[in-house]
């Protein structure tokens, strides 16, 4: 497969937006996509949060990749958890330098976790991990904040 760029991704994916009702879906669609699509993103998956629990969790959802012991994540718990506890996005170039980094494959170098915001409240959020250092840079983390907000915008007309 041709290497694309990510101005191409986004185009596609404002396609699949504007044709689905359904954030499940899209968010299926979106880390197959960027799975299948961006070379150096080894594991996609979303992260939701529930607060049915006390405390309240991160609850994987849709992804693509390897199986991860890490089902379910507390906030402020690892970079994930960070990430929403925050609401900002964070970029870890080497996750064995990154004491929050919650191991889950000895060949992940680096990770981006953007989150989902809806009505200005974190939801959830997008989390790749890449088995190569120093993956993500400006323009991905465009890309992945782009998706997660795609995501946010469809859950605020078509909640899950």
């Amino acid at each position: 497969m041709p290497t694309v760029t990510t101005d191409e991704v986004k185009r596609e994916f404002e396609h699949l937006a504007r044709s689905t009702n359904s954030a499940r879906d899209l968010m299926e669609k979106l880390v197959k996509l960027l799975h299948e699509r961006m070379l150096k993103y080894n594991w996609v998956g979303f992260y939701m949060l529930d607060n049915s629990v006390t405390p309240p969790m991160l609850q994987l959802g849709a992804f693509q990749g390897a199986m991860t012991p890490h089902t379910r994540i507390p906030l402020h718990q690892g970079i994930c958890g960070a990430a929403a506890s925050t609401g900002k996005t964070l970029v870890v170039d080497d996750v064995s330098k990154d004491p929050r980094y919650l191991a889950c494959s000895i060949e992940t170098k680096s990770e981006i976790v953007a989150p989902v915001f809806v009505r200005g409240k974190v939801v959830g959020e997008l989390d790749i991990d890449s088995h190569f250092p120093a993956a993500f840079k400006e323009k991905d983390r465009e890309l992945v904040e782009y998706c997660a907000s795609l995501v946010g915008k469809l859950l605020e007309t078509f909640p899950a």
